[in-house]
């Protein structure tokens, strides 16, 4: 993690994501703007959670690991997203382990702060509201969608997710990207399974698997294929 010193680059996101009344005058002399890069955890599962991150630039991996060691993917996370707001409410240790999968840029403010400040200031407690009830209705859609679609379905809808027609190779070779367990895991479905629908997309002429990525060839097939259940 490195903090980035540049005041007005940090202005800027607020104003981009519309959050400046969120950190109000007395929060915002102790908002800071951190950079991490891919691989690097933000938090750790089972940590001391002290800070308030709001994602302003990349995208993230959250996961939880069992007490026999079993790593589950839970979610990918883009802009604007809260890490730590849970924690931050009920006063836990963090829940799970965010790592970024691109470099990332965060706006982070400790909890300290926070309290001191941020406990009866309308605009923070609103925009904790909003990420947490968006938080729990994605959770509720993600666990509908795995029980009722075929992996094929959610696979489809995952590579279209990830990828955009200027953009359309998922990088799978590092752990820090989207490898195929992650993927497994995240989609509800075995390394085993996932592998074998992999090999009927290539057939189908869908995809091109290459060592260490994916290339989507045919955007239309996959539209047809996720039909309304695009995530």
């Amino acid at each position: 993690m490195q903090e980035n010193q540049n005041r007005q680059q940090l202005a800027d996101y607020l104003e981009q994501f519309d959050i400046q009344d969120v950190f109000h005058e007395p929060l915002l002399p102790h908002v800071s703007l951190y950079l991490f890069e891919p691989g690097e955890e933000i938090c750790r599962q089972g940590g001391q959670s002290e800070m308030l991150y709001v994602l302003v630039k990349g995208m993230t991996k959250t996961s939880t690991t069992s007490p026999e060691g079993r790593t589950l993917v839970l979610s990918f996370k883009t802009p604007p997203e809260m890490i730590g707001d849970i924690e931050y409410i009920e006063k836990i240790e963090n829940m799970n382990t965010v790592e970024a999968v691109t470099q990332v840029e965060a706006l982070g403010i400790p909890y300290q702060w926070l309290y001191r400040y941020g406990q009866d200031h309308p605009p923070l407690l609103q925009f904790l509201l909003k990420i947490i009830t968006s938080k729990f209705r994605i959770k509720s859609d993600s666990m509908s969608f795995n029980l009722m679609h075929p992996v094929e379905t959610r696979l489809a809808s995952y590579l279209l997710s990830v990828t955009t027609e200027q953009n359309p190779v998922l990088i799978t070779g590092h752990p820090a990207d989207y490898n195929l367990t992650d993927i497994a895991n995240l989609i509800g479905t075995s390394y085993r399974h996932l592998n074998r629908v992999i090999g009927q997309f290539c057939t189908e002429g869908w995809i091109v698997r290459k060592r260490g990525s994916i290339a989507i060839l045919n955007r239309p097939a996959l539209y047809q294929l996720a039909g309304a259940a695009v995530f």
